[in-house]
C-alpha cells in the first residue's frame, strides 16, 4: 500500500461587515493512505465552506466542532479505530469553544488526525442465516475492518431473510468491540427474522378514474402466497406499464395481519387521460416523414389504451409518391392473467415505392406474454386486403395471417443502449383467401453493444438482420412481404429500396424485392460531452432471389458518420452516409435525421 503525508490547503475569503479576512483550513494526516485521505477530506464540513455564500465566523466554529464526529466515522470507515483527531480554531482546540462563543474572526482552521493502526476482523459473524445467504468477502477473520463492510453484511442477511419470506426481519443487536492491543475488531450482528410471512390483501389508494377492480388484477399480487420483494416489484413494473398511472408506491403494512400474512397498500397517483404528439423525420432519399397521435390512457376505465396514429411519409424524397398511413390500436392489460395483454389494432395504408403502389386495409387481434423481465412473447390472428399496382401486373388479394413473435431484450437503455443485447424473432405464415398465394414469412433482428473507457465513454454496437420468404417467390408474393435494401434501416448511403431482384417481363428489366434478406450494422460511438457524441458506421445488405440468405443475389454497403445530440427521450440523429460499392462509390451523399440511435 502507498501511503503518503498531505496537507490540504484552501484558501477562503470570509466578507464581513467591516473588512474581508483571509480563512486558511488545513487538514493533515500523517501516513494516511490516498483512500483515506480522500475520505477524510470528503467528511469534512470545515473544508467545504468555500461552496457557502458568505459564511460568518461562527459557521466555521460550528462546522469545525461538527468535524469531530464525521472526522471519526471516516476513521472508522477505513478500519481505523484507535485515531485521534485535533481541531484548532485560531490555535484553540474546537471542542472548547462554545457555539456562541465564535471570535469576530476566524484565520486559521487546522486539523489534524493521527489515524493509529489499521485494524482487522477478529470476528466477523451474523446470526442466523438464510440458506443460501451470500455475505461480502471482505466480512471474515483477517480482512480490514472496515465498518461500511459490517453495514453491507447485515443488509444482505436481513436481504436474504426477506428474500425466503420472512418480512418482518430486523437488527436485534450488535456487538463491536476493538481489542486495541491485537488491532483487532470483533463484529457481532443478531438478527431477529420472525415469522415467514404470506402475502395479504392489497389495498389501493388515490385512484379516482380507474377501477380498483382493474387495477388489483393488473397488479397480480399473489394473495396467500409466501411474501417476496421481487414480486412487489413485478407488481410496480406491470401497473406503471399500462402508462395510466404518474407514480405507483407499494407500502408494507407496520403489523402483521392475521394468520402471518402481510398487507399491502398502493398508494396510485393517475395520469391525465389524454395526450397528444408529433414527430418528423428526413432524409435527403426518403424526404420528410410526419407522424402524430392522440392517445387515451383509460379508455374504458380500466386502464384500457387506446391510440391513433396518423402519418405521411415520402414528402419531397425520391422514394416513388407519398404514403399515407392511419391506425388505431386497442390495448387490454391483464386480460388473462397480469402478464397477458390484448391489442386489437386496424389500418388503413397507401404504400408508394419506386417499383409498387399498395393500398391496403388490415386488422389484428394480438395476444403477448411477459415471460420474465426480458423475455415476451406474441401471436395473433390478422385478416389483411390489398389492391397492388407493381412490374408484374396489377392484382387484388385477401390474406389470413397469423403473426408471432418473441423478443429477448437485455440492453440497459432501450433508446440508448451501451452494453447488452436484443434479439428479435417474427414469423408470419399467411394463407390466401382471394388471389395471392400462401406461405411464410420470418424474420430475425439481433443487435449487441459493448462499451469501454472512462464512463463508457466508448461504444461498439452492432446489429445483423436475417429475413426468408418461403412458399411464395417474387411473382406472387405481396409486395411489402418481399426484401429490399437501401436507407435508414438496412444500408444507410445508398438509396431507399434501392436493391431488389432484376428480372425481364415482356423483354424489358423490371425490379421486385427479394425472397432472403441479409444484413449488417456496425457503429463506433464516441461521447465528446455529456450531450454530445459522434459516430461512425458501416452497413452492408444481401437480397437473394431464393428462400436461402446469401445466395443467388446481389448486394451493396454504405459507411459514414453521424452526430448525436442527447436528450431526455434519447438522443437526436443526424447520420450521413454514402455508398461504399458498386459504380456510384462514395460519388452521392445521404443525410439522416431522426430522434434514437439507428439501432
Amino acid at each position: 500500500m502507498t501511503f503518503r503525508q498531505i496537507s490540504w490547503t484552501a484558501v477562503l475569503f470570509l466578507t464581513t461587515a467591516s473588512a474581508a479576512a483571509a480563512q486558511e483550513v488545513t487538514i493533515d494526516a500523517p501516513g494516511a493512505s490516498d483512500r483515506l485521505m480522500s475520505l477524510l477530506e470528503d467528511a469534512s464540513l470545515s473544508l467545504s465552506l468555500d461552496d457557502e455564500e458568505d459564511p460568518q465566523a461562527q459557521d466555521y466554529v460550528a462546522a469545525a466542532r461538527a468535524d469531530y464526529r464525521r472526522l471519526l466515522a471516516a476513521l472508522y470507515a477505513a478500519g481505523y479505530y484507535s485515531g485521534t483527531i485535533s481541531i484548532r480554531v485560531n490555535g484553540a482546540e474546537a471542542a472548547n469553544i462554545a457555539p456562541l462563543a465564535a471570535p469576530d474572526r476566524v484565520e486559521t482552521i487546522a486539523i489534524n488526525v493521527d489515524p493509529g493502526p489499521l485494524f482487522a476482523f477478529g470476528r466477523a459473524e451474523v446470526t442466523p442465516l438464510a440458506p443460501d445467504t451470500d455475505l461480502p468477502d471482505g466480512f471474515a477473520p483477517g480482512e480490514d475492518a472496515e465498518a461500511e463492510v459490517i453495514r453491507q453484511a447485515a443488509t444482505a442477511a436481513r436481504t436474504a431473510w426477506r428474500d425466503a419470506g420472512y418480512a418482518k426481519v430486523e437488527v436485534a443487536g450488535q456487538q463491536i468491540v476493538a481489542r486495541h492491543a491485537d488491532n483487532l475488531l470483533d463484529a457481532t450482528v443478531t438478527l431477529a427474522p420472525g415469522p415467514q410471512l404470506t402475502f395479504g390483501p392489497l389495498k389501493v389508494t388515490g385512484n379516482v378514474d380507474v377501477r380498483t377492480s382493474a387495477i388489483l388484477r393488473i397488479a397480480g399480487l399473489p394473495t396467500g402466497e409466501v411474501f417476496s420483494p421481487e414480486e412487489l416489484t413485478q407488481v410496480t413494473r406491470r401497473l406503471r406499464e399500462t402508462g395510466a398511472f404518474d407514480s405507483v408506491t407499494l407500502t408494507e403494512a407496520e403489523a402483521i395481519g392475521p394468520g402471518d400474512t402481510l398487507p399491502i397498500e398502493a398508494a396510485i397517483v393517475e395520469s391525465k387521460p389524454r395526450r397528444i404528439g408529433a414527430g418528423v423525420e428526413y432524409s435527403t432519399v426518403e424526404g420528410i416523414r410526419l407522424s402524430t397521435y392522440w392517445m387515451h390512457r383509460n379508455f374504458f376505465g380500466g386502464a384500457e389504451n387506446l391510440r391513433v396514429d396518423a402519418q405521411v411519409a415520402g414528402i419531397g424524397g425520391g422514394t416513388g409518391g407519398m404514403d399515407y398511413t392511419l391506425s388505431t390500436a386497442l390495448k387490454i392489460p391483464a386480460i388473462y392473467g397480469a402478464d397477458t395483454d390484448l391489442t386489437a389494432t386496424a389500418q388503413i395504408s397507401r404504400m408508394d415505392e419506386p417499383d409498387y403502389l399498395i393500398d391496403s386495409a388490415s386488422t389484428e387481434v394480438l395476444v403477448s406474454r411477459l415471460i420474465n423481465n426480458d423475455l415476451e412473447v406474441e401471436g395473433g390472428f390478422g385478416l389483411l386486403t390489398a389492391r397492388e399496382e407493381g412490374p408484374l401486373g396489377n392484382r387484388n388479394y385477401t390474406l389470413l395471417t397469423a403473426p408471432l413473435s418473441a423478443a429477448y431484450d437485455k440492453r440497459d437503455v432501450e433508446t440508448n443502449a451501451k452494453r447488452g443485447y436484443y434479439i428479435k424473432a417474427t414469423a408470419t405464415p399467411f394463407l390466401s383467401i382471394a388471389g395471392g398465394s400462401s406461405g411464410a414469412r420470418a424474420y430475425l433482428d439481433g443487435r449487441g453493444y459493448y462499451s469501454f473507457g472512462a464512463d463508457d465513454r466508448f461504444t461498439l454496437a452492432a446489429r445483423g438482420q436475417v429475413g426468408t420468404l418461403v412458399g411464395a417467390d417474387e411473382t406472387d408474393a405481396p409486395a411489402d412481404f418481399l426484401f429490399y435494401s437501401g436507407g435508414s434501416g438496412t444500408v444507410r448511403g445508398e438509396g431507399y429500396k434501392s436493391l431488389g431482384i432484376d428480372r425481364v417481363v415482356d423483354g424489358e428489366t423490371v425490379t421486385t424485392g427479394g425472397t432472403s434478406y441479409a444484413g449488417v450494422q456496425v457503429e463506433a460511438r464516441v461521447g465528446i460531452t455529456d450531450s454530445i457524441g459522434l459516430v461512425g458506421f458501416y452497413d452492408y445488405g444481401y437480397v437473394g432471389s431464393t428462400p436461402t440468405p446469401l445466395t443467388d443475389g446481389a448486394d451493396q454497403s454504405g459507411v459514414g458518420i453521424g452526430v448525436r445530440y442527447n436528450t431526455g427521450i434519447g438522443p437526436i440523429r443526424l447520420d450521413v452516409g454514402t455508398p461504399a460499392s458498386g459504380e456510384d462509390q462514395f460519388e452521392s451523399v445521404e443525410v439522416y435525421i431522426g430522434i434514437g440511435q439507428a439501432f
